[in-house]
This record gives C-alpha cells, structure tokens and sequence, in this order.
C-alpha cells in the first residue's frame, strides 16, 4: 500500500468514528495511530482543552509521551501549549538550541532522545479544542508535505470534536468535552490495574486494553471502569495486543 493510499484509509478511519455516540477517546488514539503510521516521527501526542479552557493529556503514542506532556501542562509551558493558545503550528527543528525557552520540557525531550518537534492546533477558524505534538528523533524541519498531512488529519479530528457544537453550541459541547476527560482518567486508572495484575509496562497495558475492547465491541470507557470496577481481566491479559 502506497503513501496516498495510507493516507486514504487513515481518513476513512478518522471518519468512521464520527458516528452517533462515538466514543471522543478513540477518535484521539486514531488521530494518533494514523500520525504514527503516515508521518517520519517518533512519538506523538494530544492535548485538549476543557471548558475552562484548561490542556490535559488526552492521548498519546507510548507512557513517555504521556508523561513529556503532562509535564508541559504542569509546567504551563511548551510547543503544544503555544499551539494550542496562538491557534499557530510551533516548530522547533533542534530541541538543543536555546534549551531555557522550555527549561523542563528541553531536559525531558533529551532524556527520551527527541531532537525535534512540531505543534500543530486542533482548530476550526476561531475554535481551538487542543494540540497535536509530533515528536522526532532526528533534528531538522518535518517536510511541509508532512505537515501538510499532520495537519490535515488534526482538522478532521478538530471537526469530529466540534460537530456538536455546531448543532448545540459551547455548554454541551463543554460537558462532552469534560466527561471524556474524566473517562480518560478511568482509563489511565485501568492501564495501572492491568499494568500490575499482569506484570506489564503501562503502554503494552493500554494496548491489551484497547485491543479487547475492540475484540469485543465495546467502549473503551466502559470497559475501563469495568476494570476498575473489578472485573475478571484474565482475558484481557491472556489476549495478544493487536
């Protein structure tokens, strides 16, 4: 399968999740799957904004990211941040240079060997609902074609978040917005559970996670408070995780 054929299926992907009830969460991780699969990066992440127009950590390609974002958000500083706030892409082509701009975003993106990355806004004119951070490995511009795409795919993204809002406008949208980052929360409180019933790093958790809910045609919130709840997850750990 060629480049423009990914690219195709990546948007279909992205829209079939735009059906009614469609789960926020797994539209997220899809704009990450098909960040992962189309562009030359090596990790990428979500920000999103709640009512308030507060950023959490929404979702993201590996535990290292999710942490190098939470730290941007504690640290109220960083390219997603900016991107999210100033409605513009940030791109920052060598991490190295002038380190001080983001002192502990810097020092962590070294930690986990990222020399480069682009924030691109999750926006629809003037509707910003979060960011999308791509991070490289090597130093150096990300291609305009691939930002181009990057792009592309967060607006798609951008428009399943907002279509609400068209209809509705800002109080519903808000409480969406607002449930499905207490479901995240869940999730994350799931990924532990199974993390330490079976033995696993928290990624290859959320893997299994996600990979069950899909087996078996459920929400991935549901499914994560059911965890957390209590229930039996001897299936979950026992089943490969794609």
């Amino acid at each position: 399968m060629d480049r423009y054929e990914r690219l195709a299926s990546a948007f279909v992907g992205l829209a079939d999740t735009l059906v009614a009830d469609y789960d926020v969460v797994e539209l997220a991780q899809q704009l990450i799957d098909s960040s992962m699969t189309l562009l030359p990066i090596a990790a990428a992440g979500i920000l999103l904004g709640d009512g308030a127009g507060e950023l959490h950590v929404f979702a993201s390609s590996s535990e290292q990211t999710r942490l190098l974002e939470l730290l941007q958000v504690e640290a109220d500083m960083g390219p997603c941040l900016q991107a999210y706030r100033t409605g513009q892409g940030v791109f920052v082509e060598d991490l190295s240079v002038d380190p001080q701009r983001w002192p502990a975003f810097s020092q962590r993106a070294a930690e986990y060997n990222f020399g480069s990355v682009s924030a691109l806004p999750l926006r629809l004119r003037d509707e910003r609902v979060g960011a999308l951070n791509l991070f490289r490995t090597d130093t150096g511009a990300l291609p305009p074609t691939d930002v181009a795409v990057g792009q592309a795919l967060a607006d798609v993204a951008t428009i399943g978040i907002l279509h609400q809002r068209i209809l509705t406008r800002s109080e519903l949208v808000n409480q969406q917005l607002q449930t499905a980052l207490n479901t995240r929360v869940v999730i994350e409180q799931a990924k532990g559970v199974l993390s330490e019933r079976g033995a696993v790093d928290m990624d290859t958790a959320f893997k299994l996670l996600r990979a069950h809910a899909r087996r078996t045609q459920q929400r991935l919130a549901d499914l994560s408070a059911s965890v957390v709840a209590g229930a039996d997850t001897a299936t979950i750990l026992d089943a490969p995780s794609n």
